[in-house]
């Protein structure tokens, strides 16, 4: 049975979008089938017009990347879930298409499915971590078996050792450098490699 992933994310300027893309081909390049896809924006326009990178991503990625459905969930064998920080919490954005899951998680779906996350905030101490783990409380209640990159490869230094996670501090605006990306895509590998060894079993 192939290895499906569905890498679904909640990018506001662009950096979460930069760590799903890796982590997405990542996962592609040990053989998964892979949907990347984000979860709808619910900002008002007048938000978003008021940050023009804000702005130019939305524009960027609206006919380019599918919006993220139930029915992806119900196909994947496996979830990457990005999201930026906010006030150390997944984004509003993100944790409206989760709550929508409540049939599919009652059905079943996710059970004993790996799910591994990534974020992004503004300070290295943003609350990168916290977000993550409020993203695992999510997949404790699925039923998921939790897939962390931890101390697995020494590349995973070079991008500042998150082990819960590939996380990247922005700045002011600066989009994830070489060292997170490849982190990003390390972690799109690991959880591939771990969702084939499941399926396997």
């Amino acid at each position: 049975m192939a290895v499906r992933v569905a890498v679904v994310y909640y990018s506001a300027t662009g950096n979460v979008h930069a760590l799903a893309d890796a982590v997405a081909k990542g996962a592609a390049s040990r053989g998964a089938e892979v949907r990347l896809r984000r979860v709808p924006e619910l900002a008002p326009d007048s938000a978003i017009d008021a940050n023009p990178a804000w702005r130019a991503h939305v524009d960027a990625t609206k006919d380019s990347v599918p919006e993220a459905t139930l029915a992806d969930l119900e196909w994947a064998s496996a979830y990457a879930f990005g999201t930026p920080t906010r006030y150390g919490t997944p984004s509003a954005q993100l944790k409206q298409f989760i709550d929508t899951t409540g049939g599919i998680w009652q059905a079943g779906v996710f059970h004993s499915k790996p799910a591994t996350s990534f974020t992004s905030s503004i300070n290295r101490h943003g609350g990168q971590e916290s977000t993550i783990l409020s993203l695992n409380n999510v997949f404790y209640h699925w039923g998921c078996i939790i897939v962390p990159p931890g101390y697995t490869d020494p590349l995973l230094f070079a991008a500042g050792g998150n082990p819960y996670g590939t996380s990247w501090p922005s700045g002011g605006g600066e989009l994830p450098d070489q060292a997170t990306l490849d982190a990003a895509n390390y972690q799109g590998r690991h959880l591939a490699d771990i969702a084939g060894r499941l399926t396997q079993a």
